[in-house]
């Protein structure tokens, strides 16, 4: 039961199962029956489902032909109706067709045509497109021709640009071709070369600048020249300062202006504003002389390459290179000026060239770098002039080297570089230029003083009197109111050495200027110097000249009367210096001339000459003596060479007229003082072993002479008898001999009153002795004689007494 009733349910649900499906084939289109008809394969009852839609189709015939019986009068009609209307559309298709015949023969050449517009239009699309990418890569090709322009013209800064826009810019849009591929690998090898070229125009530029460094220091110490001359005009003119400002002046300080220039364009080189050329010519600045556009496109090339540190060591490691050939003096730069001057022209052309590059670049040197190269520089410049300036024997040369520095100094001092230092050594130059002028001027007294006669200067007319006092300061109302002709005091050399000194001390001044001393620190400086000549330069050559073999007591004399007139114008020398330089004598610290001391050591120095010359003549008259010192008897007279001798001296002390009172008095003096000891000598030396009685009666008539001469009074001033007391020693021995007093000498010897005080026994004896050992030769008989042997007794007395007063007073 139970399966009948499942077997019939299933048999139910089949059935609208398919029911179902036989609707929807009937309700759904074609297309999409597909899965409908695919669930009745995948069941199993598709037998039964054929059954049914074979049914179903049988329902539908017996439908349609019911449907066709009702209508089939109007389908009979229709077809009729249709029939006709194939006649007319075979019509219709005949003329379509013909129509169309027509049509195509017609639209032959149109196609044609339309074939011929769309190639047209093709080309014409191509074209276009063609026209797009070229505009896209002609302005490439165009900026790499440029380039390659730009390259073969040396224009490398610009260059560089140019490659930058090409390698951001317009590369990137056209990147796909392959051209620019080849550009792109280009670009690397462009860049070097750029940079080496710009790299061999740095090199060519130091070469160029290191060649030009002597005439770019010349213009620049030109140019600061004028500007001091400049300034002495307006110092010297201030109301001239308040006017136009002179183009010199402007061309002085055009380099001192600070430009910071970068090379945007070639023609941009950095040089500084030149003058109008509607100006008188001027010297050209270092602007004018060197390019330096190679060292701003290197620079910026570098710049943009990203190597501006690599440019920058470069740059300084060669300038340091160049400044230490710069700073190596030539071996000869002594020798002349202009040696000296080729040093410094080159000196100032590196630092002038170094100032415009630290002030029309960014950072290429920087000021550190500079004051390190400038503290070598000075070291170095001050030790080549210390060395060669010390080869320097012509003070004409070493003022023109101060000159020549001080120019240099300033200079370099315009462009804002200390020189302190330079000045400093100046004034070590000046010492050592003292020291050559005061070589130059100890030949130049030299000449002076062995071309003087050493007389009094004769003149005879106002005209000449008045030019020697021009020359020299002398006043003497006694002399202006004698007759011409007449004679001054002094010989030629007093006025031409007063002049001499007053030109040294021009000589001082001038190196004095353009140091900024202050006028106590000149007039110190010239002080001093003047002092060295006259202490040592003019004090040797005056006793050189006193000192020589041949000078004679004339020169002597004029020598003194000559350093007497120049030592009273040492005041007038004091007001000399005082007037050009303005620093009054009472100044505190202000150094004393010794003017006088030397004139005054000169002096003495010729008077002590004077006094030896005199002895010496004394001692060669006295050669001539020829005494007979066996004698029995004197002569009528003295003896010739005294005679001649006391002539010579009476002519001599005549000539002491215009001496110092003093001196004439010392001179006399001496020459009886040692007229009296030779004499003395003379009678006592060993050689004379014997003495008679009559050689010494002549020895006392010279004795008298001299005695004679001394009361003359040859040089006035003498008070009394002080001239004979040169002769008193000899006087009183002669007379204790000739008039045999020994009883007075031996009972006075030693009291204040005693006659013969200044007769020592020593003398005494040694005198006695001779006169002893005569007696016993010459008188061989004399023991016979009584007499006789009591002379001989009273010599022996007499002796042996004068040894007992030798022997006590040495006790």
């Amino acid at each position: 039961m139970e399966r009948g009733k499942m077997a019939e349910l299933e048999s139910l649900e089949t059935a609208a199962e398919h029911e179902r499906i036989l609707r929807e084939i009937e309700s759904t289109d074609t297309a999409c029956i597909g899965p409908t008809l695919r669930s009745v394969y995948d069941g199993e009852e598709h037998g039964r489902f054929m059954e049914k839609l074979e049914a179903r189709i049988r329902n539908h015939d017996r439908e349609i032909e019911k449907m066709c019986n009702f209508h089939y009068q109007g389908f009979v009609d229709s077809i009729t109706e249709l029939l006709k209307v194939r006649g007319e559309a075979q019509k219709l298709k005949n003329q379509v067709t013909d129509t169309n015949r027509k049509l195509q023969n017609e639209g032959k050449e149109l196609i044609i045509a339309m074939e011929e517009l769309k190639q047209c239009r093709l080309q014409q699309r191509n074209i276009s497109a063609t026209v797009d990418k070229l505009t896209l890569c002609l302005p490439v090709l165009e900026m790499y021709s440029k380039l390659r322009e730009q390259m073969k013209s040396k224009r490398h800064y610009p260059a560089l640009k140019t490659l930058e826009h090409l390698e951001h810019t317009y590369l990137p849009q056209v990147s796909h071709y392959r051209f620019c591929k080849i550009m792109v690998d280009n670009i690397p090898k462009l860049r070097e070369e750029i940079k080496e070229v710009s790299m061999s125009d740095l090199k060519d530029f130091l070469e160029s600048i290191r060649k030009h460094s002597d005439k770019i220091g010349e213009t620049a110490m030109k140019q600061a020249q004028q500007q001091r001359n400049l300034d002495n005009i307006v110092s010297q003119h201030p109301r001239i300062s308040g006017g136009k400002k002179s183009k010199k002046e402007v061309c002085a300080s055009s380099d001192l202006e600070v430009k910071n220039t970068s090379p945007m364009s070639e023609q941009d080189s950095g040089i500084l504003d030149v003058e109008d050329e509607d100006e008188d010519e001027e010297v050209p600045g270092a602007q004018d002389l060197v390019d330096f556009s190679p060292v701003y496109r290197c620079l910026h090339i570098y710049s943009v390459l990203d190597a501006r540190e690599t440019f920058e060591n470069y740059y300084r490691k060669q300038r340091r290179k160049q400044a230490r050939l710069v700073l190596q003096p030539p071996s000869n730069m002594h020798e002349t000026l202009d040696g000296y001057r080729k040093y410094f022209n080159q000196i100032v052309g590196f630092f002038v060239v170094e100032d415009h590059i630290l002030h029309t670049t960014q950072g290429l040197v920087n000021r550190a770098y500079i004051d390190e190269l400038w503290e070598m520089a000075l070291s170095k410049t001050i030790a080549a002039l210390r060395t060669h300036s010390s080869y320097c024997s012509d003070p004409s040369l070493v003022l023109d080297l101060k000159n020549l520095i001080v120019l240099f100094a300033d200079t370099l001092q315009g462009y804002g570089f200390p020189v302190n230092q330079l000045f400093d050594m100046l004034l070590e130059i000046q010492d050592q230029y003292s020291e050559t002028l005061l070589k130059k001027w100890s030949g130049v007294f030299r000449n002076i003083l062995d071309s003087d006669n050493y007389s009094p200067i004769p003149v005879t007319n106002e005209e000449v009197y008045k030019k020697i006092v021009g020359q020299f300061p002398f006043q003497d109302a006694e002399l202006e109111k004698q007759p011409f002709p007449k004679k001054f005091p002094f010989s030629e050399f007093v006025p031409k050495v007063y002049n001499q000194i007053k030109e040294f001390i021009y000589a001082c001044l001038k190196f004095s200027e353009d140091l900024h001393l202050s006028s106590t620190e000149v007039d110190d400086m010239i002080r001093k110097s003047t002092n060295l000549l006259l202490t040592r330069t003019l004090s040797n050559c005056l006793q050189n000249v006193i000192k020589r073999k041949n000078v004679g007591l004339t020169e002597l004399v004029q020598i003194i009367i000559n350093t007497t007139h120049l030592e009273k114008s040492c005041k007038f020398l004091e007001e000399f210096i005082t007037n050009i330089t303005n620093v009054l004598p009472e100044t505190v610290h202000t150094t004393k001339l010794y003017g006088t001391t030397t004139f005054k050591d000169a002096r003495h120095a010729a008077e002590e000459e004077i006094y030896t010359n005199l002895n010496q003549k004394i001692d060669q008259f006295l050669q001539l003596a020829d005494y007979d010192w066996m004698a029995m008897e004197p002569g009528s007279r003295a003896s010739d060479y005294l005679v001649d001798l006391i002539g010579f001296l009476r002519s001599t002390f005549a000539v002491f007229t215009h001496l110092p009172g003093k001196v004439a008095q010392t001179a006399c003096m001496s020459a009886c003082k040692h007229l009296s000891t030779s004499l003395m000598q003379l009678l006592l030396e060993a050689e004379v072993r014997q003495l008679t009685l009559g050689a010494l009666q002549q020895f006392n008539l010279d004795v008298e002479e001299c005695e004679q001469f001394a009361r003359s009074g040859p040089v006035p001033g003498f008070q009394g008898d002080t001239l004979q007391l040169a002769f008193i020693d000899l006087r009183q021995l002669l007379d204790l001999f000739i008039q045999w007093d020994w009883s007075t000498y031996l009972a006075d010897y030693g009291q204040p009153t005693c006659k013969y005080l200044r007769v020592n026994p020593t003398t005494a004896l040694i005198l006695l002795e001779k006169m002893r050992d005569t007696s016993r030769k010459n008188n061989v008989f004399a023991q016979f004689r009584k007499n006789e042997r009591d002379k001989q007794k009273l010599i022996d007395t007499v002796a042996k007494q004068l040894r007992s007063l030798i022997n006590s007073h040495h006790s």
